[in-house]
């Protein structure tokens, strides 16, 4: 079978792979520490599942409107004009099954073949993915370790040409959980509005934030017509098998690609919708408790690593990752994490598979148990000591 080219431009989600890597282990005997995988440990709300249940029984199992059922919608956007500060109607609001979709379907519906999208470098994989999938130019701007993985302005500035036509943005980040700030956040709607710029803002970790504000810079002047709002269920509410995203943008874009959604997967589950309504709707007391969960694991990890020698680690406002520096050891971040699953049993990613950028660090999911984060810090520093006697 001759495949199409542009499926050798299609890239992957590295924490799949080591996933499938470590169970192969553990069907093995071997004991492996999952810090690769990004969801939450935790259950999905009981109050979330007992909708989603009741909406099976209530008979919420055929098809729903292809931009999502109108009582969500409304529910998404009041939701995100009361927490965020911006001014959505229902009909600019998208629901998809997951986050992924509205990435893909952007992408589709605003780059042609030799446009140009700058994106986080590292950043989650699936940007460039899609980016060289339709033909685009992707073009990384670099966040580096010395301004907590924020962005240089200036260098963004230097990166735009006439053929730009998209900027994506993700604070709190993937993989880093560095957090733009609201400064930071204004000389990027500055840049957009001057260079005529569409930006996607992923903003899928905007609850687990544990210093500072989240700001979107779609509430940034004369960006409200030029922003995408990517958000979700998975992150907040620990319902990542669920497969329930949104993206909220200018009405125009919205209805063209709710065409997108009719073409590819006609709706979202409508059982999961109801689900939605009650996790944005309902008590959020079990929200917030796995946030303050959150930010205790990620204290003990940071401190962890950073005891180790060869190693350190900025301590990230938001997201459940940290991505430590492991230059000390004198291991290329693949080599590393290779060693750490095959010889440590720590299942952790490489920063390479977020970009060229994540060479020389570790992406590490604290979603996981305390004890088990004591266990894997021992074995770090086991498989850092072992390579440091080898230097």
């Amino acid at each position: 079978m001759r495949l199409a080219g542009r499926m050798g431009r299609l890239g992957t989600e590295t924490a799949f792979e080591v996933l499938v890597r470590a169970k192969a282990l553990e069907a093995r005997g071997r004991d492996v520490v999952h810090l690769e995988i990004g969801e939450p440990d935790f259950a999905t709300p009981a109050a979330v599942v007992e909708a989603g249940c009741d909406a099976l029984r209530e008979g919420w199992t055929h098809y729903g409107p292809a931009n999502g059922q109108p009582d969500l919608r409304e529910a998404i956007a009041a939701y995100l004009n009361g927490s965020r500060g911006t001014a959505y109607d229902p009909a600019q609001i998208v629901v998809t099954p997951g986050g992924k979709p509205v990435m893909f379907f952007v992408i589709m519906a605003l780059l042609e073949a030799g446009d140009e999208a700058i994106y986080p470098d590292p950043g989650f994989p699936i940007y460039r993915s899609m980016i060289d999938f339709v033909g685009a130019r992707a073009v990384p701007i670099p966040l580096r370790e010395e301004r907590a993985f924020g962005l240089d302005v200036d260098e963004l500035a230097g990166l735009i040409t006439p053929r730009t036509r998209l900027l994506i943005l993700n604070s709190p980040a993937n993989p880093t959980g560095g957090v733009l700030t609201r400064d930071e956040i204004a000389a990027i709607a500055e840049l957009a509005v001057r260079h005529d710029l569409v930006v996607l803002a992923d903003e899928i970790y905007a609850e687990i934030l544990y210093e500072g504000e989240h700001v979107s810079i779609a509430t940034m002047p004369g960006m409200a017509e030029r922003t995408v709002l990517l958000d979700g269920f998975s992150k907040t509410y620990a319902m990542t098998g669920w497969r329930l995203g949104y993206g909220a943008m200018p009405l125009p874009l919205a209805e063209q690609i709710a065409k997108l959604m009719v073409n590819s997967v006609s709706c979202t589950s409508s059982a999961v919708q109801r689900a939605g309504i009650a996790a944005l709707t309902g008590p959020q007391d079990e929200a917030r408790a796995m946030v303050a969960a959150f930010r205790r694991r990620r204290d003990l990890i940071v401190d962890g690593l950073n005891a180790i020698p060869g190693v350190s680690c900025l301590r990230p406002a938001g997201a459940f990752y940290v991505f430590p520096n492991i230059t000390g050891t004198g291991m290329t971040s693949k080599a590393f994490a290779d060693t750490l699953l095959e010889e440590h049993g720590v299942a952790a990613l490489a920063g390479t598979a977020f970009g060229d950028q994540g060479e020389g660090y570790l992406r590490l999911s604290y979603a996981n148990s305390e004890e088990n984060l004591k266990k894997a810090l021992e074995r770090i520093g086991a498989a850092a000591g072992a390579t440091a006697a080898v230097g």
